[in-house]
């Protein structure tokens, strides 16, 4: 029986979990019904859908002393009532209230000794409306990884036959055999690693710019969350990518730059430059059967200087001359630091106190096309991203069925003003398009609302 193990890139994860910041992403599924779901039939549906995603039955194990890496092992008590479960909206059922019970969520931290996922049934909603908020811990998946299980969960996806489950735990006899031909091959893939690390050096470093200048943008915070969505039109974001040789993540830099100076304005501070941590895939797609982390950290030095136009035209030569031919190197670099620093209990004091970004951007394509889960249609997918340390904003980017939207995950003590801030991204959201596409973005919502 193969045995399957964490990766470093996972474990750089595991170790940057910490108590009232915990590294679970989530994706908020809005479904068009006028039909009440039942709770009975979303465990019915989702516990023969992940059949096709072992990881979702499977919990994570710690190897005994030289046995190696932590292994992924079927869970013999595993429930699917432990993982799906539903809670009403509050009153009145607007996206405001639905944020609010979404920070909630996913705040609270998924029980280590069980398969690290839950789906969360929110209904009550405005105009008989319900979503389903799918939370993984990231050791589980990246954000592609995340579009896989994403994909197995809703309608049409392919079945797939059910195989032996549990299987049994690998022997500690095994686990030693398994552990030491790993080391016997890292010896000899020891010329890789040096090229590896050098790449990861270019990937982390920030092309001779110093760090941001300090602003009340990097404060220590605390565990709650506040959220809030802007969105744009996606062929009007695309067209204006092609004008200026730049990618829908580059917009997304570009409006995040102009509201965070914006924001830092209203708060009676200046500063001319911020810099923004990017994370980067490692491969193009990936599958159920194949989840785990392979992404790395690209750092992008950004400047308030210019017009919006201007600035999108910098940001994307930026990227472009940044983007490392082996996305993923840096986490040879981060891993095994983050890892030693969480081992001594100093990993908090760490990024508490980090002095290198400013805030965090993620950027996913999502499907093109809009999906069902139940017959009822899903009208929009609103991304959710953890933030932790000093860092008290950051950023989530999904594009979905001709929409862009942007998540904003805050501290509300630290972000007193998500309000501003979200206004502003909206507002540089809808500057940058306005040449392009005269109509709004389409959305079921108000087009800018904010929850913390």
């Amino acid at each position: 029986m193969s045995i399957e193990r964490t990766s470093p890139t996972d474990l750089m994860q595991l170790a940057c979990d910490l108590p009232g910041s915990p590294m679970q992403v989530a994706a908020v599924l809005v479904l068009g019904t006028t039909t009440a779901l039942d709770l009975a039939a979303v465990r019915e549906a989702i516990g023969q859908r992940i059949h096709g995603v072992p990881r979702l039955r499977q919990r994570l194990v710690r190897a005994p002393l030289g046995g190696g890496r932590p292994v992924w092992v079927d869970d013999p008590d595993f429930d699917i009532r432990d993982h799906v479960n539903a809670v009403r909206c509050p009153a009145p059922g607007d996206e405001a209230a639905l944020l609010g019970a979404v920070a909630e969520t996913t705040a609270r931290r998924l029980p280590r000794n069980r398969p690290l996922w839950s789906a969360t049934l929110v209904t009550s909603l405005s105009g008989g409306r319900a979503a389903l908020v799918v939370m993984l811990h990231h050791v589980l998946a990246d954000g592609l990884g995340g579009l896989a299980v994403l994909a197995r969960l809703l309608d049409h996806a392919p079945t797939t036959p059910d195989t032996e489950f549990p299987r049994p735990e690998p022997r500690r006899r095994s686990l030693f055999l398994d552990a030491s031909g790993t080391r016997l091959r890292a010896l000899g893939h020891l010329p890789v690693k040096a090229r590896q690390l050098r790449s990861a050096i270019a990937e982390l470093a920030t092309g001779g710019v110093n760090g941001p200048p300090r602003s009340s943008l990097n404060q220590p915070i605390g565990a709650h969350r506040g959220l809030a969505v802007a969105r744009a039109d996606l062929a009007g974001v695309q067209r204006l990518t092609h004008a200026h040789g730049a990618t829908v993540n580059d917009v997304v830099l570009a409006a995040v730059t102009g509201a965070l100076h914006a924001v830092l304005q209203h708060r009676g501070e200046s500063v001319d430059r911020f810099v923004i941590s990017v994370p980067i895939a490692g491969r193009r797609e990936a599958t159920a059967g194949h989840l785990g982390n392979e992404v790395g950290v690209m750092t992008v030095p950004v400047t308030v200087a210019g017009d919006l136009h201007q600035r999108l035209t910098a940001i994307a030569r930026t990227t472009r001359s940044r983007r490392p031919a082996s996305p993923g190197a840096s986490t040879a670099l981060l891993g095994p630091v983050f890892r030693i620093l969480a081992w001594c209990g100093a990993f908090r004091w760490f990024v508490n106190r980090q002095q290198s970004v400013t805030t965090m951007v993620t950027d996913l394509h999502g499907p093109d096309v809009r999906l069902s889960f139940l017959a009822a249609p899903i009208t929009e997918i609103i991304p959710v991203s953890p933030i932790t340390g000093n860092v008290t904003v950051g950023f989530a980017a999904l594009s979905y069925a001709g929409t862009l939207t942007v998540t904003v995950t805050a501290d509300p003590q630290r972000c007193p003003d998500l309000a501003v801030l979200l206004a502003q991204l909206q507002s540089e959201l809808d500057l940058l398009t306005t040449d392009w596409t005269p109509s709004p973005a389409p959305s079921a919502w108000p087009p800018v609302s904010e929850a913390g």
